[in-house]
Parts: C-alpha cells; sequence; structure tokens
C-alpha cells in the first residue's frame, strides 16, 4: 500500500509541476546565472588540484540547485494548508508517510531535471567530465533533494504561515551554501574557516561530486560523500515521515 499510495501522490503532484512550465524554467534561473556570468571568471585561474574551472564550480552550482530548491519545497506544502488540499487528504485512507514520499520525489525528479538541463548549458561553455562523473552528480543532487525536501515538508507543517517559513529557511541554507564550497573550495580560504566547513555536510558532498567531475571515484571524499549523503537521507526522511504521520497529514 506504501509504494501505491506514493505513486499515487507522485502522479498528482507530477502533473500539477508539468501544467506550469514556469517552476520547471524558472527554478534553474539563479544557478544558470552563477554558470553565465561567474564562471568566465573564474577561466584561467589557479584554484588547486590541476583541476579546470569548469569542474569546480559546475558541481558547486548543481548541489547550490538541490539546496536552495528543495529547502524552499515546504511553501507548496503551506499553500495546501492554507487552500484546505492537506485537510481533504487527512480524511482519506492514504499512508501518511507517502503523502511526504510522492512529495519528495516528485521534487527529486524535477531539481535531477533542472540539473541535466544545466550541465548540458555547461557543456557548451567549456565543461568536460567523464559521463560516469556526471551521472554521480545527478545521484547527489537527488539524494540531496530527498533530504531537504523531507525536511522543508516537516518544518512547513509545524508552522503557518509563508512569514515563519521563509526566514527560517534563509538562516540555514545562506550559511550552508558559504561553509559548504559550492562557489570555490574550502581550501583556498583561511585554515579556521576550512576547518569550520567540515561541520557541514554538505562540504562532504560537493567534494565528492568534484572528484566525481576529474574521475576520481575510489577518493576518501567519495567515500565521505556517499556515507554523509545516505546517512542524511535516511535521517531527513525518517524526521519527515514522523512529522507527518504525528500531525495526521
Amino acid at each position: 500500500m506504501l509504494l501505491h499510495d506514493t505513486a499515487l501522490i507522485f502522479g498528482r503532484y507530477a502533473r500539477q509541476t508539468l501544467r506550469s512550465k514556469f517552476q520547471i524554467l524558472f527554478g534553474i534561473l539563479m544557478p544558470l546565472l552563477y554558470l553565465l556570468f561567474f564562471g568566465p571568471l573564474l577561466t584561467g585561474l589557479p584554484l588547486g588540484g590541476g583541476t579546470d574551472s569548469w569542474q569546480i564550480l559546475v558541481p558547486g552550482l548543481l548541489l547550490q540547485l538541490g539546496l536552495f530548491g528543495a529547502s524552499f519545497a515546504g511553501f507548496g506544502l503551506i499553500i495546501d494548508k492554507s487552500t484546505g488540499v492537506v485537510e481533504r487528504m487527512r480524511v482519506t485512507p492514504v499512508s501518511r508517510a507517502a503523502l511526504l514520499l510522492g512529495r519528495v520525489l516528485r521534487d527529486a525528479l524535477l531539481f535531477v531535471f533542472q540539473a541535466v538541463l544545466l550541465v548540458l548549458v555547461a557543456v557548451l561553455m567549456g565543461l568536460r567530465a567523464p559521463l560516469a562523473g556526471v551521472l554521480i552528480g545527478f545521484l547527489f543532487v537527488g539524494l540531496l533533494t530527498v533530504s531537504l525536501a523531507s525536511l522543508s515538508y516537516a518544518l512547513a507543517m509545524r508552522v503557518s504561515t509563508p512569514q515563519e517559513f521563509g526566514p527560517v529557511i534563509n538562516s540555514l541554507t545562506m550559511p550552508a551554501m558559504l561553509l559548504s564550497g559550492l562557489m570555490l573550495p574550502m581550501t583556498l580560504g583561511p585554515k579556521w574557516l576550512d576547518v569550520l566547513s567540515h561541520f557541514t555536510p554538505f562540504r562532504y558532498l560537493v567534494d565528492a561530486v568534484r572528484d566525481a567531475y576529474v574521475g576520481s571515484y575510489a577518493t576518501s571524499h567519495m567515500l565521505y560523500g556517499v556515507l554523509v549523503a545516505l546517512a542524511f537521507a535516511a535521517l531527513a526522511v525518517t524526521v519527515g515521515t514522523g512529522v507527518f504521520r504525528k500531525a495526521g497529514a
């Protein structure tokens, strides 16, 4: 029943997304602007490791897409609550966990699709990366989306208005972006900042995807990235489903 109900909820929100072309295209706008206007500034700079600047920037932009997009996914749930959609779902026998998982899987598919578009544009601008590395990057985007969307929906169930939701998300996503090294490797900064960034789980994901983009798969960065991504996803889904069950969503 869980799989059936999850597919049902996923289908509902997937159809809703397909009817909103602006959501699909404009969700990629900020990473695309960074790619177009910030990427050329890095060309030829000594970024360390002997890698191309695009192999540094693009993995960060992929995870930035998942970070900001999935973190704000809860806004849709707040709208559903205010319009009575959640109340109507409460009286159905559908699995409460499926109400979260269906939404989360829709988000993961959407952001992976946007990640594909971003990589295609990056290739046109000069990115060169092995296919296996690119595919690994998409998997990390999917895992990050599952994690952050689950937590975002859990928070949305706890608050009543967008005015409560927005500041909380902003106060969490901005430090995460700055400390994870999305734009540039943290090793380029002072030692204390590099050490502090290791307390941010996103740092490990960024390092792993950058290794994948240069064809280095059997590295400590990759191992730590995979372990952190899987553990974070498992924890976030557990927290999210727990909130949904308690709220009777």
